[in-house]
């Protein structure tokens, strides 16, 4: 009877081990993230991201503070939700620093700082247009943090009276760095000129700030006009370091505080600050390190006053390598070493100068973003966190990248996720998942988020393949400058080549494929429901841009948009850009179409939605459309969330299958 009694518990531990993903699973996968070590090597301070409960109010996650053992033991929580806290680092004493928003202290953003052996939070600054980003200078002495500036006393009491008029591009409320006296409890601001800040780094020597900044404020200018420019800690005049031409990234400086290395464009029209950089603190001609590699670098900090370590998508993987700006090969190259290329995909990396520990966030096939540790000179890094141990108890498909070969004979990369329960010989029906951007890169890693619900369509039987088109980050700045002056053209025929490469391979069944993406993903599945619709049985067009014109006339974006990705403007090539629109070709459509938009959306504004779906509406074209209030340019809320995938596999099932 005992045997009996065993053999059911066995079988149904399996049969749950085994079952697939759900909407519900991937609204509520936690992550951790922004991992900080504490000066000694010793411990791990970190942000868990916690979704919202069904019969909680409506808003995005929440943020808590944990920290545990280097080695992923003793996990303590510090902060708890409802109330948000992030961005922690180590005080000078090895306590604890942190952002939140507290109203029972301040009504905006502040730093805080609670005791390692546990308590209360103490508020730290009292800045009354709260704090955006923070760091401690490097001798304990200052806070450095940036803060936006509040509207003028006048232009607040002509509003309340009802002259709250806006004129565009008129009034500029910059973000300034400011600093913090640790001793006295001072707060000033650094300088006094009109520069609104996008990032900023000290100098190893606590002496100067290094920050990034544009002229006047403005999404575009934020993308395209920042220069870097160096001032003096307390007070000083800024001096411009360098002019740079197009985009910049990361940027650090070296422990002698004499060269910042930073990443920028190669050229104005360059899609993505790329490329690693060199030049003094105090001024002069940059030196490029990596000119023609075939790789996108992310992140940078310094090894040594030589030694730069960085962090590159290569392909749909990330690699870890030092680049030495001293010595070259005989070409004049910069050498490279690579130090880590694991299986995981690697999100953010910080070398811990004292111990030597990599301090890693990751995610893998099986598993979102979670804290990692490694070490220079180690082939292997060790997992601290396991967010969501409920993942043991669901069977997730097998991904893996390919390649295949664009029409023009150019080599191209995707990532392809087969059917939770795919059998060798038959064929499938495909989904495509498209990134934005068009820069952005399909990673071969952790590839389900809402937005892109990869794992959940490979559980209801779809091949899913994210294919990274020429203009797409990963492969250097040849590669992602191959679409110019061609949007929607080959770009959009090594999309079509790879359906092809699956149906040749057996794996496709080419009578039944559907495509879907968001921003430029949203652009690609509006151009396949249309200018392609032959080839495609069902499109989503999430937050997607169908009439280049009216594009260029509403977005938040028309200089980043023509400059680094068409590379001429719409006014001079008119006929181009409206042929390239996927409303040009509305007489061709046929496919079933999906339209999804953010009500809050200022990068792709809702207008675009609207007029595809009118399109397809007068054209007897099955369509739907569904605006969702609040959301921006993606999805926030939980029932937003799981609305829209609902409504995916619904229509991809309807009309793929």
């Amino acid at each position: 009877m005992k045997r009996l009694l065993i053999i059911p518990v066995i079988i149904i531990s399996m049969v749950w081990a085994d079952r697939p993903i759900t909407s519900e699973d991937i609204v509520n996968m936690r992550y951790a993230t922004q991992p900080a070590m504490n000066n000694v090597g010793t411990k791990i301070a970190y942000v868990n991201i916690i979704p919202r409960t069904p019969d909680e109010p409506r808003g995005g996650s929440y943020r808590e503070i944990w920290v545990m053992n280097a080695d992923g033991s003793d996990k303590r929580q510090y902060t708890s939700s409802p109330v948000n806290s992030w961005s922690p680092q180590w005080t000078p004493n090895s306590n604890l620093s942190f952002l939140s928003r507290r109203k029972d202290h301040h009504k905006s953003t502040q730093v805080y700082v609670i005791p390692l052996d546990g308590g209360e939070a103490r508020i730290l600054t009292d800045h009354k247009t709260g704090v955006g980003s923070y760091q401690w200078s490097p001798n304990g002495k200052w806070i450095a943090f940036t803060s936006r500036d509040e509207k003028s006393k006048e232009k607040q009491a002509k509003e309340k009276a009802g002259y709250d008029m806006i004129v565009m591009d008129e009034e500029h409320i910059y973000t300034r760095i400011w600093v913090y006296n640790v001793k006295t409890g001072q707060t000033q601001k650094v300088y006094k000129q009109n520069l609104n800040v996008g990032s900023f780094e000290w100098t190893s020597d606590s002496k100067n700030i290094i920050f990034q900044a544009t002229e006047k404020t403005g999404a575009d200018r934020d993308l395209l006009e920042r220069s870097i420019y160096r001032v003096k800690v307390p007070s000083g005049n800024p001096r411009k370091v360098l002019e740079t031409p197009g985009k910049l990234g990361d940027m650090a400086v070296s422990p002698n505080s004499e060269t910042l290395a930073f990443l920028g464009a190669t050229t104005y029209n360059d899609p993505i600050a790329q490329s690693i950089y060199t030049v003094p603190v105090k001024g002069g001609k940059a030196t490029i390190h990596t000119p023609d590699f075939k790789e996108s670098f992310i992140t940078i900090e310094w090894v040594d006053n030589q030694t730069i370590l960085g962090k590159s998508y290569r392909g749909t993987k990330t690699v870890l390598s030092t680049i030495n700006t001293k010595e070259k090969s005989p070409e004049g190259v910069a050498n490279q070493t690579d130090v880590l290329a694991p299986s995981q995909i690697l999100t953010s990396v910080s070398l811990h100068q004292s111990s030597g520990q990599l301090v890693i966030m990751a995610s893998g096939h099986g598993h979102p973003n979670e804290i990692h540790v490694g070490a220079l000179g180690q082939s292997t890094i060790q997992r601290l966190t396991y967010s969501n141990p409920d993942f043991d108890e669901i069977a997730l498909a097998k991904q893996e990248t390919i390649s295949w070969i664009g029409t023009d004979g150019l080599g191209i990369e995707g990532v392809i996720t087969y059917p939770l329960k795919y059998r060798k010989g038959k064929r499938y029906p495909l989904v495509l998942q498209i990134h934005g951007g068009p820069e952005g890169t399909s990673l071969d890693g952790w590839n389900t988020r809402t937005t892109y619900p990869v794992q959940l369509l490979a559980a209801e039987g779809f091949v899913v393949l994210e294919p990274n088109y020429r203009g797409s980050g990963g492969r250097g700045v040849a590669f992602s400058k191959a679409d110019h002056d061609d949007l929607a053209g080959l770009e959009f025929d090594d999309v079509l080549a790879g359906i092809d490469y699956l149906i040749a391979q057996g794996i496709v069944d080419g009578n039944k494929v559907g495509t879907g993406g968001w921003s430029y993903g949203g652009y690609f599945s509006a151009w396949a429901a249309t200018k392609h619709s032959d080839r495609f049985k069902a499109s989503m067009v999430g937050a997607g841009l169908t009439n280049m014109i009216s594009f260029m006339g509403t977005t938040d974006i028309p200089y980043e948009m023509s400059d680094t990705h068409w590379n001429q403007w719409w006014f001079d090539n008119m006929e181009l850009h409206w042929d390239r629109s996927p409303l040009a070709h509305i007489n061709n459509a046929k496919t079933p179409t999906l339209v999804i938009h953010g009500l809050k959306d200022e990068r792709v504004h809702p207008e675009q939605g609207m007029e595809l779906w009118q399109a397809l509406r007068i054209k007897g074209v099955d369509t739907e459309l569904v605006f969702y209030p609040r959301e921006p340019h993606g999805l926030l809320e939980r029932a937003h969330k799981l609305d829209y995938m609902e409504r995916l596999v619904d229509w991809y099932n309807k009309y793929v299958k």
